[in-house]
């Protein structure tokens, strides 16, 4: 049964007892009867009857009501699922009811110690065509683990989805064979499919270094690892704070995952995967609290590869998702302000200050109009500033990151020149904010940040000469504007 065929096939709601909180940084107006916030940005307005459902911040399942009212909060960023205590009567996964699928090929140390942590779950190591199938088998018979040999290297879609095939436990973890995860870590993650809805979560990816003295490379990379998607939990989906998921690490419902990856993209599966899942109608949750460990590539060729690899599969992944790719996502009168900052010309703040204006008027505009004055414009200003600060921080990435090659070109003009130096500035305090609780210095953050964001945009124009297609390189306005 495809994924499609899963969701049509219909779903029982959120269970009784299953309690939300609304998110710390949601506006409440109108006697809490208004919420204004949440990723993507939503307004929602409360009846009588729903708001009274809410016992401060919290809402409790109780009935078919209040089940819609918390899929609606959850599915907006609006409000977060709150997980009760761990225990037995609590209906979460037993060892037994999870299957790790392990996609190896060679990498034998690597995956001793990624079996190391994953007892007592059951496993299945597939090789995925190994040079040395019988190192990597036993590895795999000393860990209890079994292996699903390919003859054919498939890539890793094909190899996970060779795994699947044969799972019959009601829940199924993905985990890479350079990736330490802990059997309480994955059913930890579990404890997310209490709501039925959710077909697939992710714990926070962190970089992990092996050496004693790190290099420059493996720190920053640590400290700035792509598969690292921030410290806030999110409902996923094209739009929100987080919009996909490394399939490094995975813990998904069986039943839900249909046929699994699409073994067409060697690159951008994982992202390919979320994207079809939240099409179909299902849940996609991404959960910081738990943490794994991922090893940092070991020398500067294979971490700058990775990069370049990454955005290599650009193209493709717009072919089949169109503008959830795109690179930025800019409203006109935003993006001009954002644009004269960068440059830095006398009326630059002129034109900025008339943007955040008209963004907080049209803010204003789509809020009830019994919502006082002062809410209002307090509301409508925060929301147009955050909006232009987000403008100037995407356009600086466009400039140094998605679009480098042709800044290069550019840069004998002065203007291009003026708003190039104006973006490293805001890229670089925006990458020591990313990592203010990692012990990076400088040289080796602003290094990092340049050798990282070059090798990523090469990958992307890359795509798009083999694909024929700008498509990954175009920003898009936001929906309904």
């Amino acid at each position: 049964m495809t994924v499609t065929e899963q969701a049509r096939a219909g779903r029982s709601g959120l269970p009784t007892g299953f309690t939300v909180e609304l998110d710390a940084g949601v506006f409440r107006l109108d006697s809490g009867r208004l919420l204004v916030g949440g990723s993507p940005l939503t307004a929602m307005r409360f009846s009588a009857a729903a708001h009274a459902l809410l016992s401060g911040s919290r809402l409790v399942v109780a009935d078919p009501t209040s089940a819609e009212l918390a899929e609606r909060l959850v599915a907006s960023n609006l409000a977060q699922p709150v997980l009760p205590d761990a225990g037995p009567s609590r209906g979460d996964l037993a060892p037994e009811d999870l299957t790790v699928v392990v996609p190896v090929r060679d990498r034998p140390a690597q995956l001793d110690r990624c079996l190391s942590a994953l007892h007592p779950l059951r496993v299945l190591v597939v090789d995925d065509a190994s040079r040395d199938p019988i190192a990597v088998a036993a590895v795999a018979e000393r860990h209890g683990a079994r292996v699903v040999a390919l003859s054919t290297n498939l890539g890793p879609a094909g190899a996970r989805n060779a795994g699947l095939a044969q799972v019959t436990t009601q829940a199924v973890a993905f985990v890479d064979s350079d990736v330490e995860a802990d059997a309480a870590a994955l059913l930890e993650l579990g404890r997310h499919l209490a709501d039925p809805a959710v077909a697939l979560v992710g714990p926070r990816v962190a970089g992990h270094v092996r050496r004693d003295r790190p290099r420059w490379f493996e720190r920053y990379d640590a400290a700035a690892s792509s598969l690292s998607l921030g410290r806030k939990p999110y409902a996923v989906r094209p739009g929100a704070g987080v919009a996909w998921l490394p399939s490094a690490c995975l813990v998904g419902r069986t039943a839900l995952l249909g046929t699994g990856f699409e073994t067409e993209l060697r690159v951008g599966e994982d992202v390919d995967l979320v994207w079809r899942l939240v099409a179909a109608g299902h849940r996609v949750r991404y959960e910081p609290a738990v943490t794994v460990r991922h090893d940092v590539r070991p020398t500067v060729k294979d971490w700058l590869g990775r990069k370049v690899l990454y955005g290599s599969g650009g193209a493709l992944l717009a072919r089949r998702h169109g503008g959830h790719v795109a690179p930025a996502v800019l409203s006109p009168a935003l993006a001009a302000a954002g644009a004269t900052l960068l440059l830095r010309r006398r009326w630059s703040l002129l034109v900025a200050g008339a943007a955040l204006v008209h963004a907080g008027a049209a803010v204003a505009r789509v809020l009830p109009g019994d919502v006082p004055a002062v809410d209002r414009a307090k509301v409508a200003a925060v929301l147009a500033a955050r909006g232009l600060g987000w403008a100037v921080r995407q356009e600086s990435s466009l400039l140094l990151r998605h679009w480098w090659p042709a800044t290069v070109l550019a840069l004998p003009v002065p203007a291009v020149r003026r708003a190039v130096a104006t973006a490293l500035v805001v890229d670089t305090v925006v990458a020591l904010t990313d990592t203010l609780d990692d012990d990076l210095d400088l040289p080796a953050l602003v290094l990092g940040r340049r050798l990282d964001d070059g090798a990523y945009g090469l990958g992307l124009w890359l795509g798009a000469f083999r694909a024929r297609s700008l498509a990954a390189l175009r920003p898009r306005r936001p929906v309904g504007r």
